[in-house]
């Protein structure tokens, strides 16, 4: 059984920055896909960034943006994102699952099985 945690949303003008922490405990963590996703009220939920070991993606809207990484020695993930928008405001969630499974659409809600409770980001304008 996998947990995760996220930590670190905030409320912030546009063009601030947040970093949001996922903690993960359960599992082999250097052995897993990790993302973030965000859901806005009435929208669904949007894959943000993923990583597996070296290997990332991004939705476009937060290209040059957003940065994903992780520590896998305090088993941690975490998401940089700089230059805010009102248009990032929504709860942000992170993912884990094992490679097999994220391997083919790592930024689909359905690729991932574990998820965390959620960290709340707003922007204003």
């Amino acid at each position: 059984q996998a947990d995760l945690v996220e930590s670190g949303g905030g409320s912030v003008q546009a063009g601030g920055s947040l970093r949001l922490s996922c903690a993960a405990s359960g599992y082999t963590y250097s052995d897993v896909c990790m993302a973030w996703f965000r859901q806005a009220p009435g929208k669904e939920r949007e894959g943000v960034a993923h990583i597996y070991d070296s290997e990332t993606s991004y939705v476009a809207s937060v290209e040059g943006r957003f940065a994903i990484s992780r520590d896998n020695a305090e088993k941690k993930l975490y998401l940089e994102m700089n230059n805010l928008k009102p248009e990032d405001t929504a709860m942000y969630y992170c993912a884990a699952d094992s490679r097999f499974s994220c391997r083919h659409s790592p930024l689909q809600p359905s690729s991932y099985y574990y998820w965390g409770q959620g960290t709340q980001v707003t922007v204003s304008s």
